[in-house]
């Protein structure tokens, strides 16, 4: 049986943070409950092969593409330094490939708009960094990988419902099948969104569990 070349494009930080808050990691720190996208992928492709009926075709993993935000060395250089030593570790394996975007932060400013410099000399960060345009390079990626001749099978891993509109978009070159991933409780089903084309065509969705997420954890330890 022949089987489909597959990647794999992963929202880092909805599949990581989703999964955290799902299974009760949430007590931890948001970096010791880290994602290893290879084995995330891994784990996502075996599950997937598992669920598949008889004679159906299996998929082999070729490529992982992981975007992610980054934060900024003048604001957070600690987080900074980890995630560039994340990023090596990850990429570690030839099949995984890292995106990093930098985080957005908001300043405080005063009365003219200009923003306001404490006493270290930086501009004051007022609350948290978020990303910005990650949403929008994993619609990018999934496109481009299912028109790519090199891939069988695109696999969005995210369940941001705003890349709904990229399943349709991907599904409509009729090239590459296109497919979704969601994380899954049973206790509670209702927070397990899984993304749908707008079309109301039905894509195959893998579901991964609990233990799934603790199979997937990134176990180095990074200063």
């Amino acid at each position: 049986m022949t089987e489909l070349r597959a990647v794999v494009v992963i929202d880092y930080q909805n599949v990581h943070l989703t999964a955290r808050d799902l299974f009760g990691a949430k007590g931890r720190p948001t970096h010791e409950s880290l994602v290893d996208p290879l084995h995330f992928a891994n784990q996502l492709i075996l599950s997937r092969n598992d669920a598949q009926r008889s004679g159906s075709e299996h998929a082999t993993l070729v490529e992982v593409l992981v975007f992610r935000g980054e934060p900024v060395a003048v604001h957070d250089p600690k987080a900074y330094s980890r995630s560039q030593a994340q990023r090596s570790q990850w990429e570690r394996d030839p099949r995984v490939k890292v995106t990093l975007r930098s985080l957005r932060y908001d300043y405080e400013r005063d009365v003219n708009g200009r923003k306001v410099i404490g006493p270290d000399g930086k501009w004051i960060v007022k609350g948290r960094p978020r990303e910005k345009g990650i949403d929008v390079l994993c619609a990018l990626a999934v496109v481009r990988c299912a028109h790519n001749p090199a891939f069988d099978l695109v696999i969005l891993a995210s369940q941001d419902t705003d890349l709904a509109p990229c399943l349709d978009e991907a599904r409509s070159l009729g090239k590459a099948k296109i497919e979704t991933f969601c994380w899954f409780d049973p206790q509670r089903p209702y927070k397990s969104n899984q993304i749908k084309p707008q079309s109301g065509y039905r894509l195959w969705n893998t579901r991964l569990n609990a233990t799934g997420f603790d199979n997937c954890l990134d176990r180095t330890t990074y200063t």
